[in-house]
């Protein structure tokens, strides 16, 4: 079983930055990718950022550039630093472990990200 708690969220004005984090524990040695996910309302869970165990990293086209993945993995513990924040990033952000890029074994409970003036 995997635990992954999630922290870092709340609101912030657009051009502002964020840093999530996000701890595992349990059986997370057999996972190779750990990721982020953003869920707005009235939308689909999509893809924001993928990091594998080698650090070989994937973003969505909307926060390339932006936003920037990395994982510690001694402390079992991945990263997401977002910066320049648009309205647009305003969503719920989960953490995920899973055995490749877009697989997802096991979900955090979710951080709300909130981008307003």
């Amino acid at each position: 079983q995997v635990q992954l708690v999630e922290s870092g969220g709340g609101l912030v004005q657009p051009g502002g930055s964020l840093r999530l984090s996000c701890a595992a524990s349990g059986s997370i040695f057999i996972f190779n990718v750990m990721g982020w996910y953003r869920q707005a309302p009235g939308k689909q869970r999509e893809l924001v950022a993928a990091i594998t165990s080698g650090g070989s990293t994937n973003y969505a086209d909307s926060v390339k550039g932006r936003f920037t993945i990395a994982r510690d993995n001694a402390k079992n513990t991945v990263y997401l630093q977002m910066n320049s924040l648009k309205p647009e990033d305003t969503a719920v952000y989960y953490c995920s472990v899973g055995g490749g890029v877009g697989d997802v074994d096991y979900w955090g409970q979710g951080t709300q990200v909130t981008v307003s003036s």
